[in-house]
């Protein structure tokens, strides 16, 4: 593997039983993504995009094929390992913000720390680095049900981030919010992108979004149609 390759994705395939046939999702995929890209997997509704980014977040396996995360296949490893792996080198970002509603928004970004047993006191200092990341500092102690949307998905990438992942995989980030948030976000995740490295794969088929991507891969039918570096 080309050590500047943090994902590899080779002849995968990935089929879903319907009834007593089968349906092909994805077809004999093939992409690398190097460190620190900001791209993004785009199409219709059906295309299989949220099929490959489960598939990369190891929350799912192929049915054929390899998906390599820093040189590690990832089909191949038990459901612990996989979520070792989820929890010490991916975050994700789903449209539905996915917040735990009786817990502070502080409480909400700590919880994947909690699962690294780490200290109090680094649990607190990455806490609110990563709410200063995205601007949200002054409502730590706030519950989800007093905040906006837009402060509900900063929130969410505050927890996606917390942990510095290698990784972050956002599905639909901005699908729930106006087009002001949407280009608030896009900032706040290029910036982040910029200034820690972090390797961004997106699945959206929103305008805002593909407007900032650096690579657009294109999914049609579960195959690649398109893959464009800008």
């Amino acid at each position: 593997m080309n050590t500047n390759n943090i994902i590899e994705i080779q002849n995968v395939t990935k089929r879903f039983p319907v009834g007593e046939t089968e349906f092909t999702a994805l077809s004999n995929i093939n992409l690398k993504i190097q460190k620190g890209e900001f791209t993004g997997l785009i199409g219709p509704s059906g295309s299989g995009k949220t099929t490959l980014l489960n598939l990369i977040g190891a929350l799912d396996i192929p049915s054929e094929g390899e998906i390599l995360i820093s040189g590690k296949n990832v089909a191949v490893k038990s459901d612990a390992e996989s979520a070792l792996l989820r929890n010490e080198h991916i975050g994700f970002i789903f449209q539905s913000y996915n917040l735990l509603p009786v817990y502070s928004i502080f409480e909400n970004v700590e919880f994947p720390l909690l699962l690294q047993k780490k200290s109090k006191a680094e649990r607190k200092e990455a806490v609110m680095q990563a709410l200063d990341w995205v601007g949200l500092s002054d409502i730590a102690n706030k519950k989800p049900s007093q905040i906006s949307g837009g402060q509900a998905q900063r929130v969410a990438i505050a927890r996606s981030i917390v942990k510095k992942p290698d990784i972050v995989l956002a599905d639909e980030p901005t699908a729930n919010l106006d087009s002001t948030n949407a280009y608030k976000i896009m900032d706040i995740l290029k910036k982040l992108n910029e200034e820690l490295g972090i390797t961004f794969m997106f699945s959206s088929h929103d305008s805002k979004v593909i407007e900032y991507l650096r690579r657009v891969i294109t999914l049609e039918d579960g195959k690649v149609k398109n893959d464009e570096t800008k």
